[in-house]
């Protein structure tokens, strides 16, 4: 199989897929990829790792990132790279061009079984007109809260028509996989149809308590007794980190041995500083380097409230850390009160303060949720969740085929 860069309207020359052989052709479509760092990236990437694994065959349609970014092609997985241009306020991020042309192009050549599309923009919409065009079965992510980041950036007037694009574009697929019940439920009662619950995992070999690092934290200004407040995440508005300072701020008032350390980037970062000046602003940190930030720290604080699910939330319990989140999203999907993390109630600052000031006045309650919430996250295997996409592909392809011989297709059980 073989990788085609392309533009709009330009001629393709690419090999068909492999014989299924019981394995399916699934065309992927993404805005965003590793190496950027966000969660859709990180999420989208195991996934298809996981359906290779599962023997099927991958082609990942998405925004050329650089010019010198060239299409991958692997065993089971290649790449179809289009234009792009940045996202505003995201610089380093692409969003695709209208493409409409070129995959009707591609996919006349290269007929995938099902169309996955992971993310709303020009060219997630590209590829559900052409998908239909060729009546492809589709199915699709919901993954950014786009309509919550608009109030944080100047645009709440935009809230409305942002959710009936979405709407208009996710009930016209097959399904629509969201991470958590809570999300289900707020869709549905917006109008959306056909939502699926399929959680998300973590790799607890990654993100793991033995890459604890006492040469890491003594670079932090930490002692043995120090306990290390972590968050990780784009330094960004909608994060909620004022919420953030001021939990820490009461940490210090119990535990003057207090230590804040901030992992990511964004544009709060000079601000942040300003008003944080002994914290350790590390930066983006990926991989192994990441996880031993997570595990040389003690206590996580999370205190967004725009998260469709918060992929941070199950990589600090795989690492030890005993967590304090808002109960919404993946926070409250998976923490068990008082067992492997503390939940704040919804929007709640003082129950947020709370919480982080009830870790700071016992290390010992912190670091026994820590071990039990590392117990919680071994069972977020990521081979259940791609299992459950997959069945949602075979749900979307009988839906494409019954209707045809007047049947229906059976109600199925829910994942997650």
């Amino acid at each position: 199989m073989r990788a085609m860069p392309m533009n709009e309207g330009e001629a393709i020359v690419v090999d068909d897929f492999m014989p299924a052989r019981r394995s399916l052709r699934v065309a992927v479509v993404s805005e965003t990829w590793p190496p950027e760092v966000n969660g859709v990236a990180a999420t989208i990437s195991q996934v298809v790792e996981g359906l290779r694994r599962r023997g099927h065959e991958v082609q990942l349609v998405r925004p050329r990132q650089g010019v010198l970014d060239t299409a991958a092609a692997e065993e089971r997985f290649a790449e179809v790279l289009l234009r792009g241009l940045p996202i505003p306020r995201y610089p380093q991020l692409k969003m695709g061009l209208p493409s409409r042309r070129a995959l009707l192009k591609l996919w006349s050549t290269q007929r995938p079984d099902v169309v996955h599309i992971v993310t709303e923009g020009p060219l997630g919409w590209s590829a559900l007109q052409a998908a239909q065009h060729l009546k492809l079965p589709v199915v699709s992510d919901f993954r950014t809260n786009f309509h919550a980041y608009s109030q944080h950036y100047g645009i709440a007037w935009l809230r409305h028509p942002i959710m009936g694009y979405l709407r208009r574009f996710h009930n016209r697929t097959a399904c629509t996989m969201v991470p958590t019940e809570r999300l289900r439920a707020e869709l549905q009662a917006g109008g959306f149809r056909g939502l699926r619950v399929v959680a998300r995992g973590v790799d607890t070999k990654l993100f793991d308590p033995a890459r604890r690092s006492e040469a890491l934290r003594r670079s932090w200004g930490a002692a043995a007794h120090t306990q290390v407040v972590l968050c990780v995440g784009r330094l960004a508005p909608e994060k909620n980190l004022g919420v953030l300072l001021a939990a820490f701020d009461a940490m210090r008032t119990i535990a003057g041995h207090t230590r804040l350390v901030l992992v990511g980037d964004g544009p709060e970062r000079a601000s942040l500083q300003r008003r944080c000046p002994d914290a350790v602003f590390a930066g983006v940190r990926r991989g192994a380097e990441l996880a031993a930030h997570y595990a040389s720290a003690d206590v996580f604080l999370f205190p967004s409230q725009t998260e469709t699910f918060g992929n941070v939330v199950p990589e600090a319990m795989a690492s030890g850390l005993a967590v304090v989140g808002y109960d919404y999203a993946a926070a409250g999907q998976l923490l068990r009160p008082g067992i492997d993390g503390l939940l704040a109630r919804y929007g709640e600052r003082d129950d947020f303060i709370a919480a982080a000031r009830r870790l700071a006045a016992s290390p010992e309650f912190a670091r026994a949720l820590g071990e039990q919430a590392r117990t919680m996250a071994t069972r977020l295997d990521w081979g259940r969740i791609v299992a459950a996409v997959e069945a949602e592909y075979l749900a979307a392809m009988c839906s494409r085929l019954l209707p045809l011989r007047g049947q229906m297709v059976p109600p199925r059980p829910a994942t997650g």
